[in-house]
C-alpha cells in the first residue's frame, strides 16, 4: 500500500495551525495586559503603550481570521485534488487558444497564470483591509488607493516579466540535468540570487520608491566618518520616501564588495530629532557587515537551498507520490510544489534554527555598536524606533521565541545596559586599589 503522502502533508498543516494558533493565543493574551513591562516603565510614555497595544490587538485580530481562511483554503485545495484538476483545465485553454498543450513549459505557464489571478483575488480583500482600515486607523497608511493597485499592477508585471524565464529554464535543467541536477539547480538559484540582488535596488525598487541622495550636512558627514572608520566602503548614501506609503521606519544596507550603500527610510530621519540616534542604527547596521553575519546567512540559506534540491531528486520520479495528491503525470513544477509540501516540517525547523541565529547576530551588532561609543544613542533609537512604530511591548517567550528574528526591546534593552566584561574588570581593579591606597594612609 502507497504512503499517503497527502493526508500526511495536510494533517501536519492542520497540526500547525492549532499549534501556532496556540502560540497566537498566548502572545495575544500579553498584548492585552494593561500595564508596561517593569523595564519598560519610565522608559516608554503611557501615551505610546495605550496606542501600541490597541494597534497591536487589532493586528492579532484581524491575524486570527487571515490564518483560519488560509488553512481552509490550502487543506481544501489539496484534500479536494484542485491541483491536478487545475493542472487539466490550464492544459485545456492551451488547446483552446493554440499553443501545443505538450509542451511542458507552456503548460506550466498557463498554470502559473491562473495560480497568480486566484492569489490576487484570494488575497485583496486582507490586504486591502489591512491597508486601509488597520494601518491607516493606526495613523501609518500614507498611499491612495490608486497607489495600492498601482503597486500592484507593477508587481504582477514584474512576474509575467521575470517569471516565464525563470520557470523555463529550472523546467529545462531538470530535463536535462541527469545525476548531477542537484548541483545545476543549486548553482542555477546561486546565479539568480546573486543578479537579483545586484539588479532589485537598481532597476525594480526605484519602480516603487525614490532614492534620493542624502543631503549635505552634519548627519551625512557623521555616517561618512563612521563608515570610513570602519573602512566600510561606502559609494552612496540615500534616502527613501517611505513616507509615500507608510510612516514606519527603518535603514538598511546592500551591495557586493567595495560596491555598498545605505538607505535611510525619510520616516526614519524624521522620527529621531537627535542625529546621533540614526547614527547608532547606522552602527548596529555595520556590525552586521563587520562581523559578517549577511553571509553567514547568505551560505546557511545557500547550504539549505543545496539539500533541498538534493531532496527532491530522490522523489521527482516517485509515483506514488505524485499519484497521492492526484496527478497521473509527473511535470517539473509540480514536483517542485508537492515536494515542498512533504518537507514542510522540516522548513518549521530551519525557519526556527535561522531565526536563533538571526537573534544571536542582532544582540552582536548591538554590542557592537556600543563598542563604538554608542550605548546611550542606541539605546534611545531603539526605544524612538519601538514607539514610532508602536511595535508590541508585551510579548510572550514562547511566542516571540518561535516567531521573532529579533529579539523584543526588553530583552536588548537590558543586553546594552550589562556592562562590559572588561571594563567591569577595570573598575573592580580601580576599586581595590582605592581601598588598599587607603588603608595604607
Amino acid at each position: 500500500m502507497a504512503f499517503p503522502y497527502m493526508e500526511a502533508v495536510v494533517g501536519f498543516m492542520i497540526f500547525m495551525y492549532f499549534f501556532e494558533t496556540y502560540l497566537d493565543l498566548r502572545q495575544h493574551a500579553a498584548l492585552k495586559l494593561p500595564t508596561l513591562p517593569k523595564p519598560l516603565e519610565g522608559v516608554i510614555s503611557q501615551e505610546k503603550f495605550e496606542k501600541s497595544r490597541a494597534y497591536s490587538l487589532d493586528k492579532s485580530y484581524f491575524h486570527f481570521v487571515h490564518e483560519f481562511v488560509t488553512i481552509l483554503m490550502d487543506s481544501a485545495i489539496l484534500f479536494f485534488g484542485v491541483l491536478p484538476w487545475f493542472w487539466k483545465k490550464s492544459g485545456n485553454f492551451l488547446v483552446l487558444i493554440g499553443p501545443n498543450a505538450e509542451n511542458e513549459i507552456l503548460h506550466t505557464l498557463a498554470f502559473l497564470a491562473g495560480v497568480m489571478i486566484w492569489s490576487q483575488i484570494t488575497d485583496l480583500p486582507f490586504s486591502l483591509y489591512s491597508t486601509f482600515v488597520i494601518e491607516a486607523h493606526h495613523g501609518f497608511n500614507k498611499q491612495t488607493i490608486w497607489l495600492f493597485f498601482r503597486d500592484m499592477i507593477k508587481g504582477i508585471a514584474l512576474a509575467v516579466l521575470l517569471g516565464p524565464p525563470i520557470v523555463a529554464a529550472i523546467i529545462i535543467i531538470v530535463q536535462k540535468g541527469g545525476p548531477y541536477l542537484a548541483i545545476y539547480l543549486w548553482a542555477f538559484m546561486f546565479v539568480l540570487s546573486i543578479v537579483m540582488m545586484t539588479l532589485y535596488p537598481i532597476l525594480i525598487a526605484p519602480l516603487f520608491n525614490k532614492f534620493t541622495p542624502l543631503p549635505e550636512g552634519e548627519l551625512r558627514v557623521k555616517i561618512q566618518k563612521l563608515a570610513s572608520s570602519l573602512k566600510f566602503p561606502l559609494k552612496k548614501l540615500f534616502v527613501v520616501d517611505g513616507s509615500t506609503r507608510s510612516s514606519h521606519s527603518n535603514a538598511y544596507m546592500y551591495g557586493f564588495f567595495k560596491n555598498k550603500r545605505i538607505v535611510l527610510y525619510d520616516t526614519l530621519i524624521q522620527q529621531c530629532k537627535n542625529e546621533e540616534e540614526i547614527v547608532a542604527v547606522i552602527a548596529h547596521e555595520l556590525g552586521h557587515w563587520k562581523l559578517n553575519h549577511t553571509m553567514y546567512t547568505f551560505i546557511a540559506v545557500q547550504i539549505v537551498t543545496f539539500l533541498q534540491f538534493g531532496g527532491y531528486t530522490l522523489v521527482r520520479n516517485s509515483n506514488d507520490l505524485f499519484q497521492s495528491f492526484g496527478f497521473d503525470t509527473q511535470p517539473v513544477l509540480i514536483g517542485l510544489i508537492i515536494f515542498q509540501h512533504t518537507v514542510i516540517p522540516l522548513h518549521h525547523l530551519v525557519s526556527f534554527g535561522l531565526n536563533l541565529v538571526s537573534r544571536s547576530f542582532e544582540f552582536q551588532a548591538d554590542a557592537f555598536a556600543k563598542k563604538l561609543g554608542y550605548p546611550k544613542e542606541l539605546r534611545s533609537g531603539l526605544v524612538k524606533l519601538q514607539e514610532e512604530n508602536l511595535s508590541a511591548m508585551n510579548t510572550d517567550p514562547w511566542y516571540s521565541a518561535y516567531h521573532y528574528s529579533h529579539p523584543p526591546l526588553v530583552e536588548r534593552l537590558a543586553a546594552l545596559d550589562e556592562p562590559d566584561k572588561k571594563s567591569e574588570f577595570l573598575h573592580r581593579m580601580n576599586i581595590k586599589e582605592l581601598v588598599s591606597n587607603s588603608s595604607k594612609e
